[in-house]
């Protein structure tokens, strides 16, 4: 296989945000219905973190769904709603 197409599959298998692990099923070869995204909620504001060119290729870890930290330049307040996507 070429180093690219390596390159290209080592990168749907890390975040996008932090280049971590995104611990994605369909990344492992294994049913969606596996995936972490499938059973826990994803927060709206760290989707809109997700650059255009890195929303379809790859996933965001579950450290990096959970609502924005201050490292990544956002914060929630403490009480303050939040806009969270369910899992299906």
């Amino acid at each position: 296989m070429p180093a690219t197409a390596l390159n290209a599959q080592a990168d749907t298998a890390r975040c996008p945000l932090c280049h971590q692990p995104n611990q994605c099923a369909i990344a492992a070869g294994r049913p969606a219905q596996e995936c972490w995204c499938m059973h826990e909620d994803v927060c709206a504001q760290a989707l809109e973190r997700l650059p255009q060119q890195a929303r379809e290729p790859s996933c965001i870890c579950p450290h990096c769904a959970r609502e924005p930290s201050p490292a990544h330049g956002a914060s929630t307040p403490p009480g303050a709603p939040t806009d969270i996507i369910a899992a299906p």
